[in-house]
């Protein structure tokens, strides 16, 4: 059975063994806004698997880095704002594609295939294949070239 990563089903005893530190701590994250649990309807604390990641984080940033709480929350605040810049970017190129594919379609230009028939050509190509003799073709003089 495989549980999400955002599903809050751990209990406070349960998200403090796993990320290795004392109910307490986790307690304190909560009050700091480091980490802030869901709440079930009796206001228990429900942790999720990505809130325990970042507890393990925090954890080994204080403990390995030497990095206060202030510096870790400051820290965590501006990783999320990269998270949400980096998925306004990713948002943003797709819409930058779509246009520009409508764009691709609207500037397909026709023109008489060496069959007579009309093709599809992309701007500024000329169409494939000489003309037949005795076929007309369009010219203009006032054209700058």
């Amino acid at each position: 059975m495989h549980i999400s990563t955002s599903a809050a089903v751990y209990v406070i005893s349960v998200a403090a063994d796993l990320a290795g530190m004392h109910p307490q701590t986790l307690r304190q994250y909560d009050r700091l806004g480091l980490v802030i649990p869901e709440r079930t309807a009796g206001r228990g604390r429900r942790y999720t698997g990505r809130e325990i990641a970042k507890l393990r984080l925090i954890q080994q940033l204080s403990q390995d880095e030497g990095v206060n709480l202030v510096g870790i929350k400051k820290i965590i605040d501006l990783q999320n704002q990269v998270d949400a810049l980096q998925s306004r970017n990713e948002e943003l190129e797709t819409e930058v594609r779509s246009r520009m594919s409508a764009k691709e379609r609207e500037a397909r230009v026709f023109a008489a295939g060496s069959a007579g028939d009309v093709v599809s050509i992309s701007r500024g190509r000329r169409p494939q294949g000489r003309p037949e003799p005795g076929a007309m073709v369009l010219y203009n003089r006032f054209r700058r070239r």
